[in-house]
């Protein structure tokens, strides 16, 4: 288990709240445990956490998704409490509050309990998905031994990302995608989706600042204060 007096130093080195930092040791604990299972060698880690895990990216997130292209996954909340049990053994106490089949995959919510502190994490996987690429990554943090971990290819997880912009077109999407060309990360079919995610920026009514203000270091709060000029540069120069 995490010390409290390491949680107050990642404190000050992210730049953040103590509840980003506790999340983030939850998460990397669920990873970890998770990919120690046979059951795990097919799921695929993407989404916005992947990119902070596995890219650095500045952005703190709040859930954890999944993708497999089987139809199913027998036994999937049975691998859940599995993984549960074993973070329970390093003094957190954990809960499996919901666990729902949806039409496409799997949704759960996990509260963890440190330090008098209840926080939330929602697990999601997608089934009967085509993309089957994927990369095995040791991953190193500053809260637990490095870890392996199965995540879905480079070029597969952006192309996710960039769906889930044009679907959703929540703040935090905006974002990874900044980061995304910032870091020069491959996006399959730009010509296509920037022009029209570049549509919907100009479009949309988020104020971006006060939306992810908490989810990002200080350090980062100048980038948000004109954010929607400063991603839409972005893209200009990157359709060139």
């Amino acid at each position: 288990m995490v010390a409290e007096d390491q949680i107050r130093k990642l404190i000050t080195k992210y730049q953040t709240s103590e509840l980003n930092v506790m999340r983030e040791y939850f998460q990397h604990l669920f990873l970890s445990y998770f990919y120690q299972l046979a059951q795990s060698n097919e799921i695929y880690f993407k989404g916005g956490t992947a990119l902070r895990i596995i890219y650095q990216s500045p952005r703190f997130s709040e859930d954890l998704d999944f993708s497999t292209n089987k139809e199913n996954i027998p036994g999937i909340e049975d691998i859940l409490l599995e993984v549960l049990g074993k973070i329970e053994k390093e003094n957190i106490e954990v809960t499996l509050r919901e666990a729902t089949p949806t039409s496409g995959g799997y949704l759960s919510t996990v509260d963890f309990v440190l330090f008098e502190q209840k926080i939330p994490i929602q697990i999601q996987i997608s089934f009967r998905e085509k993309e089957n690429r994927r990369e095995v990554v040791t991953v190193a943090s500053d809260f637990i031994p490095p870890y392996t971990i199965i995540v879905l290819s480079e070029e597969q997880l952006i192309a996710q990302k960039m769906r889930a912009l044009l679907d959703r077109k929540k703040p935090r999407d905006f974002y990874d995608l900044y980061f995304i060309l910032r870091k020069q990360l491959p996006i399959k079919n730009k010509n296509i989706v920037l022009p029209e995610a570049l549509h919907d920026l100009q479009k949309t009514k988020i104020n971006f600042e006060v939306e992810l203000k908490q989810f990002l270091p200080k350090s980062h709060w100048a980038i948000i204060r004109d954010f929607k000029k400063t991603l839409e540069r972005e893209m200009q120069r990157f359709m060139g």
